[in-house]
């Protein structure tokens, strides 16, 4: 962290830019002052300070426009408001629009000195998660997993050795839970690292072209065959081949698997020449496939071949204590990949994050952090910044544990709260909160009626 920093001063007292230039001074940091939000700007600009102190009552141009206007040439420098006591509502409110935080007037100088340091470590930390997160996403290190949770850490363990054999393994778990990403370590630290690492989702496809997509074709083999072409067995020889749902591939399909996996070899479509591969199969699926064993769904040679290894990932509600470490990773991930400078995520965020029971894993809280990366307005994550289902869940939650009442009156209460939670998302706007519902507007305005919800927002 830098020891000497520039700070800009902004405040129309010309005695508390004084006191404040001594003192920073005296510490070994370069201040310089501006009396109004214009002069800031210029100064901002021309300047570029580490840090800015500035108060929000100033004539011409307040704090808070200027600070909208920093935030729009340089997002990433942290902004500090000077408030009055009886303010205080305005400087919590500026947060939402990017400020850093707030001190009152009159103020303890070392606590302005304290919130300054707090700034700038807040930067060289995200300086940090930066650099190491570009570190990450150029290799599938077993760092790369993130965890805390004691099953995900002896499945890291066991995959570690895994990677060193060449057995196939069988992956499973619910959607979203991280089953690729444990294929790619296996591959990447394996003796096939330099080889390809080709994936195919089996349930993507329709028969005739999954077959074709895995073993290839001969020129002429079929109407549209105009020339010869390499399925992914081949083009995978050497590495490693994910069948992701295979639970999903057709009966006859699995039998052509087989010998794959037995002989390593097998013919083109329209061939009647071996094709021997060197290649190592993993195969995913987030299907219950003794069950279909048992159902004559599944071929159970096959099941035996594919499950020489078998890893089962936990859902994410079941490694609660890895979510705040997910959800700060993915904020870093989705502020790089969207120029963003979001700081963190708040307490009362969190805790949402938290109580939520993530029925699409690690999948549906990415997609939840980058939609929040997008929608915030300021540097920290609140609660609005969710999707309004999350942000109801945990209220549901609550009225699970309650009895009393007819199922009519539960459902009524459910829905009060989404519909109160979608007008709090579209800042009260009828329109926009019916087409997040999913309902016409009309009905909305009946539910409002129904519900006995106040709610005079206009469009």
């Amino acid at each position: 962290m830098k020891q000497s920093w520039q700070i800009l001063i902004v405040d129309d007292e010309a005695n508390v830019r004084r006191m404040l230039t001594t003192a920073f001074t005296l510490d070994g940091h370069r201040p310089f002052c501006a009396a109004n939000g214009y002069e800031a700007l210029e100064l901002f600009d021309s300047h570029q300070p580490d840090v800015v102190l500035m108060d929000i009552r100033m004539p011409l141009l307040n704090g808070i426009e200027a600070l909208e206007k920093m935030r729009v040439i340089r997002p990433a420098t942290p902004v500090i408001l000077m408030t009055a006591y009886a303010a205080v509502e305005t400087a919590v409110e500026a947060l939402r629009f990017g400020a850093f935080d707030y001190v009152i007037k009159p103020f303890d100088l070392s606590e302005v000195k304290l919130v300054i340091q707090r700034a700038m470590q807040m930067q060289d930390m995200k300086l940090q998660i930066n650099q190491l997160h570009q570190q990450l996403s150029k290799s599938y290190l077993w760092g790369h997993i993130l965890t805390q949770s004691p099953a995900m850490m002896e499945i890291c363990r066991d995959t570690a050795k895994i990677a060193l054999s060449q057995a196939s393994v069988l992956i499973s778990g619910e959607s979203g839970t991280g089953k690729e990403l444990i294929a790619r370590a296996i591959h990447y630290n394996s003796g096939r690292s330099q080889g390809p690492f080709i994936k195919i989702n089996c349930a993507a496809l329709p028969e005739s072209l999954l077959e074709s997509e895995l073993f290839g074709h001969e020129k002429g083999a079929f109407t549209g065959a105009q020339l010869q072409r390499r399925g992914l067995f081949e083009r995978a020889h050497g590495g490693t081949l994910l069948l992701d749902e295979v639970g999903e591939m057709p009966l006859n399909l699995q039998v052509k698997l087989l010998r794959v996996l037995q002989e390593r070899e097998f013919e083109r479509i329209g061939g009647s020449q071996t094709v021997q591969v060197d290649i190592r199969i993993i195969a995913a699926t987030n299907r219950d496939i003794p069950a279909m064993v048992e159902a004559g769904t599944f071929r159970n040679d096959l099941w035996y071949r594919l499950n020489v290894i078998h890893l089962t990932l936990p859902p994410l509600r079941e490694r609660r204590e890895d979510i705040s470490l997910l959800a700060n990773h993915f904020l870093q991930k989705f502020n790089l990949e969207n120029q963003r400078e979001i700081i963190e995520i708040d307490p009362s965020t969190m805790a949402l994050l938290e109580s939520h029971s993530w029925p699409g894993n690690i999948r549906e809280l990415s997609n939840t952090l980058e939609r929040a990366v997008i929608m915030s307005t300021g540097m920290v994550i609140f609660p609005e910044d969710l999707p309004v289902l999350l942000k109801t869940s945990r209220a549901l939650q609550d009225t699970e544990s309650d009895t009393t009442g007819s199922l009519k009156e539960h459902v009524k209460r459910y829905e009060k709260m989404l519909i109160v939670a979608a007008l709090n998302d579209n800042h009260g706007n009828r329109t926009h909160a019916a087409m997040a519902l999913g309902i016409s507007r009309r009905a909305l305005m009946y539910k409002l009626q129904e519900c006995n919800i106040e709610q005079a927002a206009e469009d």
